[in-house]
């Protein structure tokens, strides 16, 4: 079993790497994770030093990629701020991803909590995305871990709606009612054989909601609204820029491209996967 595992495994990664669109976003994206994960070693400077003489500085000698109204170099504010936009990200995936799994199961499995979860999730995607999110930290405060904390209420209903839809599918599947018949218990027929055959989706679903709280984050911060503004992000740093995009339009562009390369490369390796994991696209391929 290990041996299939594995094997379906490097499948799975072989198939995302034959599409060269896909190929080239994930060597993208794993350079920004190198890049941003070792800001301390390769930032020029640190990203809170202030210099009031070379505020506004052009792209140049002294500072690569320019500096910001306050002289603070540009490149190591974005090093740092793309660490805590991916951290934001990946929280985000990873958290509501759980309890996505864990309402979706208990959802679909149980019929009696059916009826009162779907109509809480449908709810909770009836308001828009961000306007679910400002009211969430407006509540909780700014900070990291509060932003992590409203994107991933925000985000659990996609990934509990999927989870559901299959595990309606698979509990009326012979193999799972043959478990239950045996006596296993509900936690093993859960685990094994419900949540193993729906693993596909989740994994493209999280990577969709990585992309999604990146650019959530990044729109909470430039509202005020998200992390705390000492703390440097790409929306942060965009919306500290705006008021000087006349004099400084760098400020603005470096980190918008930040945002918008790394967005559409883990976009492309969602396609990618979702398209590996797809038994009819995959077969295409």
């Amino acid at each position: 079993m290990e041996g299939q595992g594995l094997y379906a495994e490097r499948k799975v990664f072989s198939l995302v790497l034959e599409r060269r669109s896909s190929a080239l976003a994930l060597l993208f994206f794993v350079l920004v994770l190198i890049l941003v994960f070792l800001a301390p070693i390769i930032a020029p400077t640190d990203p809170y030093l202030m210099s009031v003489r070379q505020r506004l500085t052009p792209p140049g000698d002294s500072f690569f990629l320019g500096s910001d109204a306050f002289g603070r170099d540009v490149l190591s504010r974005l090093l740092y701020a793309g660490r805590v936009s991916l951290m934001i990200g990946a929280g985000v995936a990873l958290s509501s991803s759980i309890l996505g799994v864990l309402i979706g199961l208990m959802a679909g499995f149980f019929r009696n909590l059916d009826g009162l979860i779907s109509r809480i999730i449908d709810a909770m995607m009836a308001f828009p995305d961000i306007l679910l999110a400002i009211s969430l930290v407006a509540i909780l405060g700014g900070s990291m871990i509060n932003v992590i904390i409203a994107l991933s209420i925000v985000y659990t209903p996609r990934i509990a709606r999927i989870v559901r839809a299959s595990t309606l599918v698979i509990r009326e599947l012979p193999y799972v009612e043959a478990a239950r018949s045996l006596g296993s218990s509900t936690v093993y027929v859960l685990t094994r054989h419900v949540l193993l055959n729906i693993l596909s989706p989740i994994i493209v679903q999280a990577t969709f909601i990585f992309v999604y709280a990146m650019l959530a984050e990044a729109g909470l911060s430039f509202l005020g609204v998200g992390v705390d503004p000492s703390t440097p992000t790409w929306g942060i740093m965009i919306n500290e820029g705006r008021q000087y995009i006349d004099q400084a339009p760098y400020l603005i562009l470096f980190p918008g491209l930040a945002i918008s390369f790394s967005v559409l490369s883990l976009q492309l390796v969602g396609d990618g996967l979702r398209d590996a994991l797809d038994p009819r696209i995959a077969r295409q391929m």
